[in-house]
């Protein structure tokens, strides 16, 4: 049977940390079934989820504390299961470009919330515009919209909540 560890990293970026952790997976027998790394001011972050079996899991937890230590590394660890098949959803992709201002974020995921759709994943950034420089907003975000959602009337409920803003954006069925 196979067993799942889900590991956050943080610490200052540096060259081969993503090297050092792959390669303890890999030394474990474990893994890496999904990940997300970035880097964010001088900090580097990663999320990943290993798979194994359970002795490799085990001896892949126990050497984390040391290895925090020596790459300098804020670890979290945690055993998971896989996520269950989403049958009765469907994944879209929403693109919101704005002015940057404090709120969108929040006032986004509450609309979503407030429907009982669930963000699969999501990425914000912020830039300023060309010719201008006004900070600039961006939002691309995953969903899983379940079966019973009518889309039209989602769709054209999120557009009305972002003109009402003056956000400009698109959901539109995720491309594979």
């Amino acid at each position: 049977m196979e067993h799942y560890l889900v590991i956050s990293a943080l610490g200052a970026d540096r060259t081969g940390l993503v090297e050092e952790l792959a390669r303890t997976a890999t030394e474990n027998r474990c893994n890496i079934e999904d990940s997300r790394m970035i880097v964010m001011g001088a900090e580097f972050a990663l999320v990943m989820m290993v798979r194994g079996t359970w002795d490799a899991i085990a001896k892949l937890e126990s050497q984390l504390p040391a290895l925090a230590r020596r790459l300098d590394l804020n670890l979290i660890h945690k055993r998971t299961q896989p996520r269950p098949v989403q049958n009765e959803s469907l994944p879209y992709n929403v693109h919101v470009v704005a002015l940057d201002n404090p709120g969108i974020v929040h006032e986004i995921a509450n609309f979503f919330a407030r429907q009982d759709i669930n963000i699969e994943a999501m990425e914000t950034s912020t830039y300023a515009a060309p010719h201008t420089g006004s900070p600039m907003f961006a939002l691309n975000m995953i969903l899983n919209i379940p079966g019973r959602v009518h889309l039209a009337t989602l769709r054209e409920s999120f557009m009305l909540f972002c003109d009402d803003r003056n956000l400009d954006a698109y959901i539109e069925p995720l491309k594979a």
